[in-house]
């Protein structure tokens, strides 16, 4: 077996708190061990490394170049372990995690709001839920399943449809008196801009058979639902997914500032791999989310 060159986190610990503090007797304080188990995690770690990591002036340790070098480094790995450990931490009592990857605005505007139903259907439970723009590499990464476009499609993985995106033009009532506008009329509106899909409204107006260089470009965002919360501010109109704008719309907050609707060519997608399927929470959630969508669209 190779010999191993990897600190302990004792050493670790002790290296930092040195050099933070300068002293063995500071640094023995912060970390709560006695001067000489200070000075011996570190004479470890130098003869592990093969380095002198301090240099002694007068009554003081200094970092050598070495130990400059070396210390944003072990600083970072005792954060991201401190990190790893709160994150456990959080979960609390809970044996049952589920992960899930997902759309920044699908999660914000729609699944976020619904995720108390399905916690408590499934008792013993939590999620982990993060924002993913990009495809989900489930063998490198810890995800259960993702929420995401089809095009997000990833392979050694398995692809449920759950909706098609519909786009809709949308506004507050005020910039139209609550009144719907023809295309035309919409050209001379302030449109607000999706920055990572930014043909939306070029598609817009050309399944209109209009000039889309006429188009009055207003500000840009990175996701939809700092577009839909633009239009409730009557920064413009917005052209978002029905399902996300769905609730605004509801709540009079926005309007349909076209009668008309585009699709997009794109659909909301459950992806999991093959392990999911031996998870009884994900089995749950696949049924839970289904039926969300289907009393909604059905």
């Amino acid at each position: 077996m190779p010999e191993s060159f990897i600190p302990t986190i004792r050493e670790l610990e002790a290296f930092c708190e040195l050099a933070r503090a300068g002293t063995t007797h500071l640094a023995a304080r912060r970390v709560h061990l006695s001067q000489t188990a200070v000075s011996r995690s570190v004479r470890a770690l130098e003869d592990r490394l093969g380095v002198a990591l301090f240099v002694r002036q007068r009554q003081r340790m200094t970092l050598s170049d070495a130990g400059r070098a070396f210390l944003p480094k072990a600083r970072r790995l005792l954060d991201d372990l401190n990190a790893a450990a709160v994150g456990v931490m959080a979960f609390g009592g809970q044996s049952t995690v589920l992960r899930i990857a997902v759309l920044p605005s699908f999660g914000r505007s729609w699944l976020i709001p619904r995720l108390g139903g399905f916690l408590a259907a499934a008792p013993g439970t939590t999620v982990d839920v993060a924002a993913r723009l990009d495809p989900v590499d489930f063998a490198e990464e810890p995800f259960d399943l993702a929420i995401q476009r089809s095009r997000h499609r990833s392979g050694a993985a398995h692809h449920l449809h759950l909706l098609d995106e519909s786009l809709v033009a949308v506004c507050s009532p005020a910039l139209t008196g609550g009144l719907a506008l023809s295309d035309e009329d919409l050209l001379a509106l302030p449109l607000l801009q999706q920055t990572t899909r930014p043909t939306l409204w070029l598609d817009w107006f050309r399944h209109a058979n209009l000039d889309s260089r006429r188009i009055l470009r207003g500000a840009r965002f990175d996701h939809f639902d700092m577009v839909i919360d633009a239009a409730i501010a009557g920064l413009g109109a917005g052209l978002v997914p029905e399902v996300l704008a769905r609730g605004p719309l509801r709540e009079g907050r926005l309007i349909r500032a076209s009668a008309r609707e585009m699709d997009s060519g794109q659909a909301y997608t459950l992806i999991y791999p093959d392990r999911a399927e031996e998870m009884p929470q994900f089995t749950r959630f696949r049924a839970w989310i289904r039926a969300e969508l289907e009393g909604i669209w059905g």
